[in-house]
């Protein structure tokens, strides 16, 4: 491998290690608050991507700068997490918290598949690509390697200031440390007059916007189709596990390392370039079933 490759492989993956945390976090979060698995996280994130590409295109059409795209990322995000992360959670998710795990996994898996179809009947079955905001921010050369400023410094930025973000926002705001004491205890949070169906509202909805978010953000950089839904949320299933349930710091690690496995593999091996996030799985959770971050729980029988 010569300095040319590995430079592309490293910025590949890194780039990609950007995208699946800006998803995966916000998996996490629903998890390390409300103790549920969002199977449905994977069309939110798809459908961030086709509202960003819909809103982008019709702003283009109309004449207007393609610097808008990055705005309207943000636009979308909010979007998806208010207009269907709200009613999700609100709806359906609040009337089986005491539910069996099963019938949750179930329940989100159906939101997943009806999400699924109602990509398909608003923007059919044809690929969408909407790449101004790639574009509009041009290249950087780096040790003779071309690479676009969106993937190679905006991407990482942004997840850096996600991760961040969040942290403050977890640790040093009185909504944090509500979400936090929750998270502990929800039967003692309550019992001090914290109202968990409203903590657990806006934590669905910050983790539904930030899915859509990771939407948003991927689509300048691929095609926009039916089923990049359910790619994401099992490669953000392989990243929360491998890094423990509800660590978010943990997260951002494991999606580098993931990424980063990936993109060498399709270089050097691409055979193996689907297998190996789940090969680090694999072997991580052999020798540490709790993840890379997590720690031994004790089990309620």
């Amino acid at each position: 491998m010569n300095l040319t490759i590995f430079l592309l492989a490293l910025f590949d993956g890194i780039a990609y290690a950007a995208l699946v945390f800006s998803v995966a976090v916000g998996l996490t979060l629903i998890f390390g608050v409300m103790r549920i698995l969002n199977v449905a996280h994977g069309s939110l994130y798809a459908v961030g991507a086709y509202l960003t590409a819909t809103l982008t295109g019709y702003v283009l059409a109309l004449g207007f700068a393609p610097l808008l795209a990055f705005p309207l990322m943000i636009v979308s995000a909010v979007l998806v997490g208010v207009l269907l992360g709200g009613p999700i959670e609100w709806l359906l998710l609040r009337r089986i918290y005491n539910k069996p795990e099963v019938l949750q996994l179930l329940v989100t898996f159906a939101v997943f598949m009806i999400l699924e179809d109602v990509q398909r009947l608003v923007w059919g079955t044809q690929p969408y690509f909407q790449a101004s905001a790639l574009q509009a921010l041009g290249m950087v050369k780096v040790f003779g390697v071309n690479y676009t400023v969106y993937q190679l410094i905006l991407l990482p930025l942004l997840a850096l200031t996600l991760l961040v973000g969040l942290r403050f926002f977890l640790r040093h705001t009185i909504l944090g440390k509500l979400i936090l004491a929750t998270t502990e205890d929800r039967e003692a949070a309550q019992s001090i007059g914290i109202d968990a169906d409203k903590v657990f509202l806006v934590t669905f909805i910050v983790g539904a916007a930030l899915a859509g978010l990771g939407g948003a953000l991927a689509s300048p950089t691929t095609s926009i189709l039916p089923g990049m839904g359910a790619d994401m949320i099992v490669l953000s299933f392989a990243v929360v596990a491998t890094a423990g349930l509800g660590q978010i710091e943990g997260a951002a690690f494991t999606a580098l390392l993931i990424g980063l496995g990936r993109s060498f593999a399709v270089y050097v091996w691409p055979e193996t370039a689907v297998l190996v996030p789940y090969l680090i799985m694999l072997i991580v959770l052999l020798v540490r079933p709790e993840g890379l971050f997590g720690s031994p729980t004790a089990r309620k029988i």
